[in-house]
């Protein structure tokens, strides 16, 4: 059976962070429920898995915990009902440290989650609120606490660097006191100020590229430090604890995406749920009408995608699923884009992969954009 994995979005959140452009805004207890029961009917209703073993499932947003457990719990079991599921799936949910508590967290490892993502971004207080999070650091702490006591052996942090005013003592302090509490997983991310956000519109005192720089090397040497490993662009993980799900993106595995805008691969083929919701609702049920931006993709595509996906990844691209693909080799491919970076010192070849070096990290983007054909 092949391989798929699961995207579940959740378009609410409790207040819009100043830096954020993804789909969502945040609604009432009515509007929440009515969104959960049209999700659910497109869960019922969607025509692919049938020859499919889920191996992973993400519920993405927004805030997926500001659901209430109970909600949640209805999701996952339409999910199991429509889908089958691998017995060692990783299901995991993001969550905003101050929006779970006991309950919800039991019933969330009841219904078969057993991942956590907290959207943590930065250990100061002050940080928080120039980025209009809702939660204290105390806050974080005390959701990471009652994840642990509730069970969850597999919690991700997301941190920010590269704030306004932020120095690299600073983002050193905020990864310091996130490894003292050994999270199985660390996704350290650059801010990007995003058109249409809050901080487009600001004047804001950014650290210049060479501190950027520094606080990208800095992040690798002190997980390193402390037993995570560097196993793609901007994630860290302890031996074995990998995020399987995004594993799955870089490598190009099949993904449907549910709910509201959601994205989704499936064999040669990409498409995107609606983005508005009121067609969203009213269509719900009928999977067909709800999807727009259908690519039929061409080999020239997907071995695009392949390169500049994979790269991504430390190990860099498989050159042997890569043949088993198309057919043909990597370097058949792209032999004078391999010479020129290899002898810049950007790119590195091995019988088995391709990947970036360090140096070629630090310009992944420029480098990645030479493997479109």
């Amino acid at each position: 059976m092949r391989e798929l994995e699961l995207y579940i979005h959740i378009p609410f959140c409790v207040q819009k962070c100043r830096y954020c452009d993804f789909l969502s805004a945040p609604a009432d207890d009515g509007a929440k429920r009515q969104y959960t029961d049209a999700l659910i009917r497109e869960i019922t209703a969607v025509p692919e898995g049938q020859d499919s073993i889920v191996t992973t499932v993400f519920f993405g947003g927004g805030t997926p915990s500001v659901l209430p457990g109970e909600w949640t719990a209805e999701i996952m079991e339409t999910l199991k009902k429509k889908f089958t599921f691998a017995p060692d799936a990783e299901i995991s949910t993001e969550a905003n440290p101050g929006t779970v508590d006991r309950e919800k967290l039991r019933l969330w490892r009841e219904s078969g989650i057993n991942r956590v993502s907290f959207g943590c971004q930065s250990s100061s207080n002050e940080e928080l609120r120039m980025l209009g999070r809702i939660h204290t650091w105390k806050d974080f702490l005390e959701s990471f606490d009652l994840a642990r006591e509730s069970g969850f052996d597999n919690i991700n942090v997301d941190l920010m660097s590269g704030l306004p005013g932020q120095s690299l003592a600073m983002w050193e302090t905020t990864l310091r006191r996130t490894v003292r509490l050994k999270p199985e997983h660390i996704s350290a991310y650059s801010l990007i100020v995003e058109e249409g956000t809050p901080f487009a519109s600001m004047q804001l005192d950014l650290p210049d590229e060479d501190t950027e720089r520094r606080m990208y090397a800095r992040t690798g040497e002190l997980l390193g430090e402390h037993g995570y490993r560097r196993y793609e662009i901007s994630n860290y993980a302890l031996p074995g604890r990998e995020c399987r799900h995004n594993i799955g993106y870089w490598i190009r595995t099949d993904y449907l995406g549910l709910g509201l805008g959601a994205s989704s691969l499936t064999g040669s083929t990409r498409f995107s749920n609606v983005p508005d919701m009121e067609m969203y609702l009213k269509n719900s049920g009928m999977p067909e009408r709800l999807r727009r931006e259908v690519q039929v993709l061409s080999k020239k595509d997907e071995m695009e995608e392949t390169m500049f996906l994979g790269l991504r990844l430390m190990r860099g691209v498989d050159k042997h699923r890569f043949q088993e693909n198309f057919h043909t080799t990597v370097r058949q491919v792209y032999a004078p884009v391999l010479d020129r970076f290899q002898k810049l010192g950007l790119l590195e070849e091995t019988e088995d992969a391709v990947f970036l070096t360090e140096e070629g990290i630090s310009v992944s983007n420029a480098v990645m954009a030479e493997f479109l054909l």
